[in-house]
C-alpha cells in the first residue's frame, strides 16, 4: 500500500465555486456581479472589514466597490483574477432585421 498524503486545502481566493467566472476589468471599471450566487449572508469585507452580504466568485466575502477599488489600486495583481465579472451570454449571429 502506498502512504497517504493529506492535501492542503486551498486559501478562499484560489477555490473553485463552480461558478464559471469571467474577465478581469480594467482598473477603474466596474465589475458585474449580477448572478444571484454573489448574495449570501453576512460576513466581514475582507478589504474593509465591515459586513456585507456580497462575495467574489472564489466566495470570498467583499464589497464589490472594495474590490473595485482593489482591483484599481492593484493592477498587476489583479490580472491573477481575484476580483472578476460574470461571464457574459454569448450573443446571437443571427440578430438582423
Amino acid at each position: 500500500m502506498s502512504p497517504r498524503t493529506t492535501r492542503r486545502k486551498a486559501p478562499a481566493s484560489r477555490r473553485s465555486t463552480g461558478q464559471e467566472a469571467g474577465l478581469v476589468p480594467a482598473p477603474g471599471a466596474l465589475l458585474d456581479w449580477r448572478d444571484s450566487s454573489h448574495f449570501r449572508w453576512d460576513a466581514p469585507c475582507t478589504l474593509c472589514r465591515t459586513p456585507t452580504p456580497l462575495r467574489s466568485h472564489a466566495g470570498e466575502p467583499v464589497h464589490k466597490a472594495c474590490a473595485e477599488a482593489w482591483i484599481a489600486d492593484n493592477p498587476v495583481e489583479a490580472r491573477l483574477g481575484r476580483f472578476v465579472s460574470d461571464p457574459q451570454p454569448k450573443r446571437r449571429d443571427d440578430d438582423h432585421a
